[in-house]
């Protein structure tokens, strides 16, 4: 049976500057690592992010469609400090209240993926 989540796919146009685009957000912005990948992935996959334990796989799709429901939810330390970086370079923000002990909100990756990044409140 299932014992743990090990990678998410976020998709991209199939553009050769996805990739760096993916570099710029993920790593400079967000602050995530970038960790090799198998060689013979290469053309399969643009790039990918170390996040906790799970791994952020960024691909290429040939009829791209950006994922307006699905997405992944990022935890935060910061909630602030992550709006604060992504209103700066001009990401969209749409604040929800709707879960109880949790400050979240929405935005969207540069190919217009929704994303989620929350923070639990403590008391």
């Amino acid at each position: 049976m299932i014992t743990a989540l090990d990678h998410i796919l976020l998709a991209t146009p199939d553009r050769p500057e996805a990739a760096a685009a993916a570099r710029r957000f993920f790593g400079t912005l967000l602050g995530l690592k970038e960790v090799p990948m198998p060689s013979t992935l290469e053309g399969r996959a643009h790039c990918w992010f170390q996040c906790g334990a799970l791994t952020i796989h960024i691909g290429p799709e040939k009829d791209f469609r950006p994922a307006k429901k699905a997405h992944p939810a990022f935890l935060v330390a910061d909630l602030n400090q992550v709006r604060a970086a992504l209103e700066k370079e001009g990401h969209p923000i749409r604040a929800d209240d709707a879960i109880q002990d949790v400050r979240r909100f929405f935005s969207e990756d540069p190919w217009g993926n929704r994303l989620e990044f929350l923070q639990r409140v403590t008391e």
